[in-house]
């Protein structure tokens, strides 16, 4: 009898926790329209970031930057990547 009343009680608080679990819809949600768009510009961005540098000989996009071009353009593309582990 004991045995039934502690293994009544074990379900019952398994099933809680499944509920619990199951109501986290965020987890679950697709990402926004806008989302894909976003993170790939973002990669197109600092890819043309990068190009535009070295192709302009340093002159363009901001030549006050010199070498510290390439390291926006990389941090502009790697914002895009980071959004890549969020892609549902």
């Amino acid at each position: 009898m004991a045995r039934d009343k502690a293994s009544t009680k074990d379900l019952a608080r398994r099933n809680r926790d499944v509920q619990r679990t199951s109501s986290d819809d965020s987890a679950q949600n697709p990402n926004p329209v806008w989302f894909k768009p976003v993170m790939f510009g973002f990669m197109i961005v600092g890819l043309l970031w990068i190009i535009v540098f070295y192709v302009s000989q340093g002159l363009f996009p901001v030549p006050d930057l010199g070498s510290w071009n390439i390291l926006v353009g990389f941090g502009i593309a790697f914002i895009g990547f980071i959004m890549t582990t969020r892609w549902r």
